[in-house]
C-alpha cells in the first residue's frame, strides 16, 4: 500500500511515526513543510523535515516535542557568551545535521537529495521529501506588522494574534523531484494532524501539489490537530478561530475544501455533520500504541474505498 502524507510540526511527525508502525514503511512517502526553514548562526535549519527524520529514526525528544533526545547545549552556550543570538535553540547533536546540510547546500545540492541522504544514513525506510527545493517562506501578518514564521513562533512565543498568512515564493515554487510521482502512485493521501495554516498551508501553496491532490483518483483524508476544539500544543486553535471562524471539525475540514474526502477527528468533539465522511476516534498521540491506532483509523478510508 502506497501512502503519501503531508506533514509539518510535532503532530505531523508523531503521526508519521505511528503510520510506519501500521503499514510497510517502504510504501510511505512524507511530503514535508519547508516554510519554517531559516538560517541560524550561519547554518541552514529545516525544523519540520528534521522532526520527521528524528521521529522515524527514533532519535526525537518526546518530552520537549522537538529536537534530538539526550541533547546538550554547549555550542549554543559558547556562542551566547560571545554575543551570539541564542533565541533559536540549536543543540549540539542537532547541530551536526545542520552543518552537513549547510555545506551541501553550499555545493548547490538540492534539499531533496540532502534529505534523502540523511534518511538513508539514519536507516529510515520511508521516503521523506521536501515540498519544494525552491525557497518558500511563511510570513505571519499581525498587528505588530508582518513577521517571519520563526520570529513570530519562537522568538515572540506566538503571542501575537494572526490576521493572515503569506507564503513567499509560492508563486514560482515547483514540487520537489518525486513529489508529483508519489501523489500519482498513491493509494491514499493523508494530511497529518498539523496546523492547517503554517504547517500544511505552505505545502499546498505549491500549485503543482495542490492541483495533483485536487485531481486525485484515490481517497484523501485529513486528521484534525484539535481535540475538543483545543490544540494539544501550539496556536492552531487560536488561528482557526480567527481565520476560519471556529475550532470545530467543520472549520478544519473547510481548510481543505476540495482536497479531502474524509476527516478524522477526536471523539471529544462529538458527532458533527460534515460535507466529507466523518471518522470519530481518539486522536491524542500519547504513546506508540495510540499513534498506531490513530494511523489505523486513518487508513480505514482506503479500505472503504476499495
Amino acid at each position: 500500500m502506497n501512502v503519501v502524507v503531508l506533514s509539518g510540526g510535532v503532530g505531523g511527525a508523531r503521526f508519521v511515526r505511528g503510520l510506519v508502525d501500521a503499514v510497510d514503511p517502504s510504501g510511505v512517502t512524507v511530503i514535508g513543510n519547508v516554510g519554517d526553514d531559516l538560517e541560524v548562526l550561519g547554518v541552514y535549519v529545516s525544523p519540520d523535515l528534521d522532526s520527521i527524520l528524528y521521529a522515524l529514526a527514533d532519535l526525537n525528544d518526546e518530552e520537549r516535542g522537538w529536537g534530538r533526545a539526550g541533547e546538550t547545549w554547549n555550542a549554543l552556550g559558547a556562542a551566547s557568551e560571545l554575543g551570539g543570538d541564542a533565541w533559536f535553540k540549536l543543540g549540539d547533536r542537532d547541530l551536526g545535521l545542520h552543518l552537513l546540510r549547510t555545506e551541501a547546500l553550499g555545493r548547490r545540492e538540492p534539499l531533496s537529495r540532502i534529505t534523502a541522504g540523511f534518511a538513508e544514513a539514519l536507516g529510515i525506510e520511508a521516503r521523506i521529501l521536501p515540498a519544494t527545493d525552491d525557497r518558500l517562506r511563511t510570513w505571519i501578518q499581525t498587528e505588530e506588522g508582518e513577521l517571519t514564521f520563526q520570529d513570530w513562533f519562537v522568538r515572540r512565543g506566538h503571542r501575537d494574534e494572526v490576521n493572515g498568512v503569506r507564503y513567499e515564493g509560492a508563486e514560482t515554487a515547483r514540487a520537489a523531484p518525486g513529489v508529483l510521482e508519489a501523489l500519482e502512485d498513491a493509494d491514499l493521501i493523508v494530511i497529518a494532524p498539523s496546523n492547517p495554516f503554517v504547517s500544511i498551508g505552505p505545502v499546498l501553496a505549491v500549485e503543482e501539489i495542490r492541483a495533483a491532490i485536487t485531481d486525485r483518483r484515490v481517497p484523501s483524508v485529513a486528521v484534525s490537530p484539535l481535540i475538543g476544539g483545543k490544540a494539544v500544543k501550539g496556536p492552531a486553535d487560536r488561528m482557526l478561530n480567527r481565520l476560519a471562524g471556529g475550532t470545530g471539525p467543520g472549520q478544519v475540514a473547510k481548510c481543505y475544501e476540495g482536497l479531502i474526502d474524509a476527516l478524522v477527528y477526536d471523539e471529544a468533539d462529538g458527532e458533527v455533520g460534515l460535507e466529507v465522511r466523518p471518522i470519530m476516534t481518539k486522536t491524542l498521540m500519547s504513546n506508540a500504541e495510540s499513534r498506531r491506532k490513530l494511523a489505523e483509523a486513518t487508513l480505514s478510508v482506503a479500505a472503504v474505498a476499495r
